[in-house]
């Protein structure tokens, strides 16, 4: 018999760098302010302020989803990077609230942005999803699987609160952010990306009713367990501590010091942690980009949303340094330093 002679393999090619070439960003336009949820449960507007650091917060509307302000959030990132949905080879939607348990918010994005070209998936991590996503993006360019990827980070949270627990309904808002990100001749991107998770934390954060292992019944929905749970104390403690170790990592794997970031996007939950992160980092807080006054803890969106302002703003220049970090349910922590 004759032997066959197996093919050779495609000889691998070089790992390409992976740069943010435009960002995006969506707020509903309901502002609630600290003095409408005096009215509603038992806090005030100084309570919140000193404990929080939060003034407003961006509530959707009731025939508004996920979706739509995820494809809000994207168009805004597809212009700015003079593409067009076409071009897009994958979307990756970062959401713990998704429109529906299947299909993926991403598959319904893809239908409002008509780029019948990607391949579509969501990712759950909590207030971590947009970071992961990013990371997840790199690895898909790096390896020329993909050229250019359009991630979203993007949450109705409102829906989850329980408006009558003040210790929670005070901190969170809607909003969706959004990059795209493909391989830029001449800059690095995306440099190093740290992600971690601690699962036996998970039952300090999160919403026990409302799937398969506590389904809806009108149990779940007379005590309100299909809404946000969380141990404010234990949050606190962990979140700065998982956030620096997150931020240390990716440092020191992109070679850098704290020193020689311009800008520092961290997550926006809680003016109390920003502080401690700064503080333990010593840098300044005003090396930081901090827009929770206004928009409160949007999850996934947040460092997105935080990413499309310092962008458009300015506050970032070419060849300067960012360190994303972020904290959330599960619990997971992200961080990525990104060349602009």
């Amino acid at each position: 018999m004759k032997r066959v002679q197996p093919r050779s393999p495609r000889l691998l090619k070089p790992k390409r760098t992976v740069s943010i070439i435009g960002t995006g960003s969506y707020l509903p336009e309901r502002i609630m302010t600290n003095a409408e949820l005096e009215r509603m449960v038992d806090t005030s507007d100084e309570w919140i302020r000193t404990r929080t650091g939060i003034s407003e917060r961006r509530i959707a509307a009731k025939d508004e989803y996920t979706s739509d302000m995820a494809a809000k959030a994207a168009k805004a990132a597809i212009e700015q990077a003079g593409i067009s949905p076409d071009e897009l080879d994958l979307i990756i939607v970062a959401t713990v609230t998704p429109d529906m348990p299947f299909p993926s918010t991403a598959c319904l994005v893809q239908r409002i942005l008509k780029a019948k070209r990607a391949a579509c998936f969501d990712v759950s991590a909590a207030c971590s999803g947009f970071v992961y996503a990013l990371e997840i993006a790199q690895q898909f360019i790096t390896s020329h699987t993909y050229n250019t990827v359009l991630v979203i980070g993007a949450d109705k949270l409102s829906n989850l609160i329980d408006w009558t627990d003040r210790n929670t309904c005070v901190l969170f808002g809607d909003g969706a952010g959004a990059a795209i990100l493909r391989n830029r001749s001449g800059s690095h991107g995306v440099i190093s990306s740290y992600m971690g998770s601690d699962g036996n934390f998970a039952d300090i954060l999160s919403i026990p009713g409302g799937s398969c292992r506590m389904p809806l019944s009108p149990e779940v929905l007379d005590k309100r367990l299909n809404t946000i749970k969380m141990s404010g104390k234990e949050v606190y403690k962990q979140a700065v501590n998982a956030m620096l170790t997150a931020a240390k990592t990716a440092l020191e794997q992109s070679g850098l010091k704290a020193e020689d970031l311009a800008c520092v996007i961290p997550h926006q939950a809680n003016m109390r942690i920003i502080e401690a992160i700064a503080d333990r980092m010593k840098l300044p807080l005003d090396r930081f980009l901090v827009n929770l006054d206004r928009y409160g803890n949007t999850s996934a969106a947040a460092v997105a949303i935080a990413l499309d302002e310092a962008n458009r703003t300015g506050r970032m220049k070419i060849g300067d340094y960012v360190l994303l970090v972020v904290f959330g349910g599960g619990l997971t922590w992200a961080s990525s330093v990104i060349q602009w």
